[in-house]
């Protein structure tokens, strides 16, 4: 009899209770639950996701990874109206009040969570109101992801969040995504459930809105341009009329549909362009909207604020219905186009796929990943490598000389001259002039991190730290923390921490 026939003859005589707990615990080897926290905070709104994510291992070579299998939002909060202070600056005291009662609200406490992102936009991003929101964050720096979204990247999150991107490869279709909020309306062409292009201009329904007092102070630049505009001066007296405010809605739904439809764009229309134009590579199918003046699109909400979404929604959907015969869509997520947290997992990496020449550059945290997404199996086109690179820098409002993880797929022959030509388009990418200030992270999926990482320093001449890994699988909006190396046995931790949508 074989030792596994003992082994299975010793357990079948185990009652049943043992058995159930043998079974639970080799379960919870290989399965995991993280609870997870989701905020965004806005120009014009903030709000809190929480969320059960359910996590199952892979191993695969010498890495052992978890990915996730499942995810339920299990409590959302009310959308709060960013606080702001006199002075223009976010109130982080009432944010913080706000998170501490969501947290309550939702009955649970700050240790409970395991995870979380913190996604900050707009007027949250500048350096003041940062400094003071992160410090709300400090105790769980750790185990949150900070990312702060700049236009580009909000397209890119408003995609993913509101499920276009889902959409478009589920139906196989290219989807033009329209998210209106406060003081933005940010585009993505997507196709196949790929972002193909994103694009962003100053037009939302708070660009006109009411003090606590009932007055209507908060004039931005879009609406007292399109005012000057209509020959109306931009002052609290003369917005207090409805249909002066209704035509400037009008005219600022005007604008919004020339972007949308691709039509030549007047004076006011490129004044408002926060990013290059949407780069219509291929045709859109189907449009979808997402963001507060979504609700009001698709008929959700009725109830004013203070503000002009709800005119700027009406004159949308009038002015798209006579100039845009493509079905309109709601993609499953309006208002709340934001991820739902972040899952986590940890990957421990063999020391002999690594090159680490400065071991004091680790540890690293919080590390944006940009994947290269290039075929590298037959041919390495270097030219495509580095405009690949460059692209997804751009979309992730990253500058090339910014800390940032990227990561490949390498398959084929391990030759010294694909390598050195997929070397040299990595370094003419990050380091056109061959240094770097900030480190460089290669996170490769291939068993080729440390022939690369000596081909770019010892015969293309960069300079400035470089931690080239392999054995990982990372992907677009992902982050990563590298840890010490750990001597002996030789590996580095590597914690991914992937946001997640619903």
């Amino acid at each position: 009899m074989s030792d596994l026939d003992d082994d299975e003859q010793d357990i079948g005589g185990l009652a049943e209770e043992d058995k159930a707990a043998i079974a639970r615990f080799i379960w919870s080897q290989d399965n995991l639950e993280l609870r997870t926290i989701g905020i965004d905070i806005g120009s014009s709104t903030s709000h809190l996701l929480y969320a059960r994510v359910a996590l199952q291992r892979q191993a695969e070579g010498l890495s052992s990874r978890f990915v996730v299998v499942d995810r339920e939002i299990l409590w959302r909060s009310p959308i709060m109206l960013t606080p702001f202070l006199a002075d223009g600056t976010i109130d982080a005291a009432a944010l913080d009040a706000f998170i501490r009662e969501s947290y309550a609200a939702a009955g649970i406490a700050r240790g409970d969570v395991d995870s979380g992102a913190v996604i900050l936009t707009g007027e949250a991003i500048k350096r003041k109101n940062a400094r003071a929101i992160d410090e709300l964050f400090a105790e769980e720096a750790g185990k949150f992801v900070c990312a702060t979204a700049g236009h580009k990247l909000e397209c890119v999150l408003a995609a993913h969040g509101s499920g276009a991107v889902t959409l478009s490869r589920k139906e196989r279709q290219c989807v033009l995504h329209v998210d209106v909020g406060g003081g933005t309306t940010k585009l993505a062409l997507i196709d196949n459930g790929a972002i193909l292009s994103v694009a962003a201009f100053a037009i939302g329904g708070r660009l006109l809105a009411q003090d606590a007092d009932g007055r209507w102070t908060r004039i931005d630049d879009s609406a007292r341009m399109a005012a000057e505009e209509l020959a109306v001066a931009a002052t609290p007296e003369n917005f207090a009329d409805g249909k002066v405010r209704h035509a400037i809605a009008a005219r600022l739904a005007e604008l919004a549909v020339d972007e949308i439809v691709g039509a030549p764009l007047d004076r006011l229309g490129r004044a408002l362009l926060l990013t290059e134009p949407l780069a219509r590579t291929v045709a859109a199918q189907r449009i979808t909207f997402s963001g507060g003046v979504s609700e009001y699109i698709f008929a959700r909400e009725a109830q004013e604020f203070g503000d002009i979404a709800k005119p700027l929604a009406t004159e949308l959907v009038a002015r798209l219905k006579r100039r845009c015969d493509l079905p309109v869509s709601d993609p499953g997520n309006r208002i709340r186009a934001t991820a739902i947290g972040a899952s986590q997992f940890t990957v421990q990496v063999s020391g002999k796929t690594i090159y680490l020449p400065d071991r004091n550059v680790l540890p690293v945290h919080n590390v944006p990943v940009v994947h290269m997404g290039v075929d590298l199996s037959g041919e390495i086109d270097g030219e495509a490598v580095s405009r690949s690179i460059a692209g997804k820098l751009s979309q992730m409002d990253l500058d090339p000389q910014a800390r940032v993880a990227v990561a490949f797929t390498f398959a084929g022959d391990p030759e010294h001259r694909r390598l050195k030509e997929l070397a040299q388009a990595v370094t003419q990418a990050l380091a056109p002039t061959g240094g770097r200030e900030e480190p460089l992270l290669l996170m490769i999926d291939g068993d080729v991190g440390k022939t690369i990482g000596q081909l770019m320093h010892r015969e293309l001449g960069f300079r400035g730290h470089l931690v080239s890994i392999d054995g990982v699988q990372l992907q677009d909006l992902d982050f990563v923390d590298v840890g010490e190396l750990i001597s002996p046995p030789g590996v580095v931790p590597v914690v991914i921490k992937s946001l997640l949508f619903s």
